[in-house]
């Protein structure tokens, strides 16, 4: 599944795109999600739930089941 998240800031955190985008249902959820390693951004393993994500960036979700893709514009 591919998500195409515009903001209107300069940047996000990448634990809010995960909330706002319906990846994670509430923020310790997302925070969780990227203690868990389950998170690339640009292809990259990312570890910082306040990483800051511009438009042009890809985050990268592996679940069990599926894969979630979300596109920052």
């Amino acid at each position: 599944m591919i998500e195409t998240v515009k903001i209107t800031t300069e940047f996000i955190k990448l634990d809010q795109l995960l909330k706002f985008a319906n990846v994670a249902p509430t923020g310790g959820i997302a925070k969780e999600m990227v203690a868990d390693g389950i998170v690339k951004v640009n292809g990259e393993e990312c570890l910082m739930r306040g990483k800051k994500l511009r438009p042009g960036d890809v985050v990268t979700v592996e679940f069990e089941d599926e894969t979630v893709e979300v596109r920052v514009e």
